[in-house]
């Protein structure tokens, strides 16, 4: 697997969001390709010192999202992004997570450039990412 997960014991995040949301990050930077076999539940699982039930529901979870299709008996796997449906409440809920973004951003006293500007910096990350994961296919 491209990817090294994680889990803040500490953290607000259940266990199971901090799971699926670094898979999706890997899958948006490109660490995770379209086919990429995630790890067993079990392993995962005893890698993270997680109940696998833990893992199970993240990656339930993911697939419910279109990110992965699990296949029995093969395992779990990153979907082709254009078999994925954009759902209009994960995009209501992309927009809300946005504009608790921009209103974070203001209180710290930036502008609507500045924080245009740091946006597109990380977007440019996300993409050299991919790009370097494309090179190297």
């Amino acid at each position: 697997m491209g990817i090294w997960i994680q889990i803040q014991p500490g953290s607000d995040k259940a266990v199971y969001t901090q799971i699926m949301d670094q898979i999706m990050e890997a899958i948006a930077r490109g660490q995770l390709g379209i086919g990429d076999k995630l790890p067993a539940v079990r392993k995962l699982a005893e890698e993270l010192v997680v109940n696998p039930n833990t893992v199970a529901r993240a990656y339930t979870l993911l697939e419910q999202a279109g990110m992965v299709v699990t296949k029995k008996g093969a395992g779990t796997f990153v979907s082709d992004p254009k078999l994925r449906q954009r759902d209009a409440a994960d995009l209501s809920l992309l927009v809300e997570r946005m504009d608790t973004i921009i209103a974070r951003a203001m209180n710290l006293g930036l502008s609507p450039n500045e924080i245009t500007s740091l946006f597109s910096e990380r977007m440019q990350q996300f993409d050299d990412t991919s790009q370097e994961k494309e090179e190297l296919l």
